[in-house]
């Protein structure tokens, strides 16, 4: 696209609402909370223009009232996840030829479609579904996913708009076509911002996919497919399935038109999938674009100059908002001995006050983790740091499951800068600390970039601008998302483009123009307007 021909929206970040007392958008969202509570669903398969209903089911229930039925979703066999490639690739023949800026309508209308009729409903969804406060939902399932689809368009033109030099009687063009393909969407449950978006990003480049949801997603996802549709999507551009996870990507996988593949989810599973991919490589048209967000161990480092209040605050918002179930989420701090005390005392003052219980009452600070497993893996944790010598819980560490599957936010203190919850991801609402000696803060800078094999997020707390320069030197490889004096969670697309290195990922920092380059294939072309008609050079005579 030459620059110049359109002008489309400027991008801008959704403004928060508040959700205070008394304001229509808190009103609204309790309304559909109830609303979408209180009714049983029976999401199908949508592959084309077909919404398939297998007869093979299973049953959907919101994490922070595991007894309660929300409906259920119907699980795809073998021929179904066949129907969706060729469905997928039988609609790639018109939507890769549509113009690019009726893919950016499509996408810019489900944004305002999300801004305003549908905001209350996908948030509400996002509460039910992933047990998420009504602010945690505001600022995830309406701002980011918004914020996603709008710059998405704005880098999209970008993308298009940069050309080469063109000589005397030679014009260069650049084409970014689409992948030769489908591409295989894997969204986390998380964030109904990324499972919106990994798709949507993929399509917006003129992609067509094959979108499996997280399973303990599906309720909200379905409001996605939903808003999609009345945006305008045509069939078959994004066909959503569910069901055995091994049987579908093995299946998507061993497709000769498998192009790519967009993840957020698990380092081992995105390891395996590599695995398969590189198993099979012969077998494909074109090598696979493999762009993957994984895991992390989400590091606060506060040197012996900060205040310790600040780093306390810092603590407590960013290990234990959406009880730690971000992929930012800090999940190890190390404090100096100086500030500890001041440190801890501050914690144990804000986590007495916090909530916990249903987001249906919006004065709950945190709900319940994601599912039974989950809630098992951290309850087994809290009890052997509750055994081992070397570590000691000192705040929460109580867990119940009978209603729901709600675990306190804890604090572990270890003495052991190697213990186990300083390395393991857990994704969920458990941070350990190591207290170390002031003087040894260049030795800590060197423990926190070797202790984990992950590199997502991480922040250093400092007033001391040398000891900032230093840390931001040494931890340059230990987190794709570095904050300075602020908690390493919250990154905003179009201001802090979020992914990380090692076994964190691939780092093509979804929300940015890096991510949607890797959606299209770059073809140059040459016009030579006067060709030469004679085959000797000048030199010879």
């Amino acid at each position: 696209m030459p620059k110049g021909i359109y002008n489309v929206p400027k991008a801008f970040n959704e403004p928060v609402k508040s959700y205070a007392p008394g304001t229509k958008e808190r009103e609204a969202v309790l309304e559909s909370f109830t609303e979408q509570y209180n009714q049983q669903v029976d999401i199908p398969l949508f592959i084309g223009s077909e919404q398939i209903k297998t007869g093979k089911t299973k049953t959907l229930h919101p994490p922070f009232d595991h007894k309660h039925l929300l409906g259920q979703y119907h699980l795809a066999e073998k021929s179904h996840v066949e129907k969706a490639i060729s469905t997928a690739l039988e609609a790639r023949k018109n939507w890769s030829e549509m113009p690019w800026e009726h893919r950016a309508s499509i996408f810019l209308k489900a944004a305002e479609l999300l801004a305003g009729p549908y905001r209350a409903k996908i948030n509400a969804a996002t509460m039910i579904a992933q047990a998420k406060t009504m602010h945690q939902a505001e600022i995830d399932a309406a701002c980011e996913f918004i914020d996603f689809l709008r710059f998405n368009v704005e880098f999209m033109t970008q993308i298009y708009s940069e050309q080469p030099t063109s000589t005397d009687g030679v014009w260069n063009r650049l084409e970014h076509r689409p992948l030769e393909g489908f591409v295989y969407a894997i969204t986390p449950f998380n964030f109904t911002a990324i499972s919106g978006n990994l798709p949507a990003s993929v399509a917006m480049m003129g992609n067509v996919v094959v979108w499996k949801p997280s399973a303990t997603q599906i309720f909200s996802a379905n409001v996605i497919v939903e808003v999609f549709k009345k945006a305008g999507l045509p069939d078959g551009v994004i066909n959503v399935i569910y069901g055995d996870s091994a049987m579908i990507t093995d299946t998507l996988l061993a497709s000769p038109d498998f192009a790519g593949i967009h993840f957020t989810g698990s380092t081992s599973v995105f390891n395996s999938m590599w695995t398969k991919i590189g198993q099979n490589i012969n077998n494909y048209k074109t090598y696979p674009r493999i762009v993957g967000e994984t895991g992390g161990k989400d590091f606060v480092v506060a040197h012996p100059s900060s205040d310790p209040i600040e780093v306390a605050v810092a603590l407590t918002r960013g290990s234990f908002e959406y009880q730690g179930q971000k992929c930012s989420a800090a999940s190890r701090a190390y404090i100096p001995a100086s500030l500890w005390g001041a440190v801890k005392e501050k914690m144990t003052q804000d986590l007495a006050t916090i909530k916990m219980g249903t987001p249906q009452d919006p004065t709950n600070f945190v709900s319940s983790v994601i599912s039974e497993s989950s809630f098992d893996k951290l309850a087994s944790f809290i009890e052997q740091a509750k055994k081992d010598s070397d570590a000691e819980v000192i705040l929460g560490g109580k867990y119940d499951k009978s209603v729901g599957y709600f675990i306190e936010p804890t604090v572990i203190l270890t003495t052991n800068p190697q213990y186990e919850t300083l390395k393991t991801e857990l994704f969920g609402p458990v941070l350990t600390i190591y207290v170390y000696e002031d003087a040894k803060w260049e030795e800590t800078l060197k423990l926190v970039d070797s202790t984990s094999a992950y590199a997502l997020t991480g922040a250093i707390f400092s007033q001391d601008r040398y000891a900032i320069v230093q840390a931001t030197k040494a931890l340059s490889n230990a987190a794709g998302n570095f904050y300075i004096n602020d908690k390493p969670t919250g990154a905003v697309v179009g201001q802090q483009p979020f992914g990380g290195a090692r076994a964190s990922g691939t780092n093509d920092k979804a929300g940015s123009i890096l991510n949607l380059i890797r959606w299209v294939s770059p073809r140059t072309i040459k016009e030579t307007f006067i060709p030469a008609t004679d085959y000797k050079y000048p030199f010879l005579g």
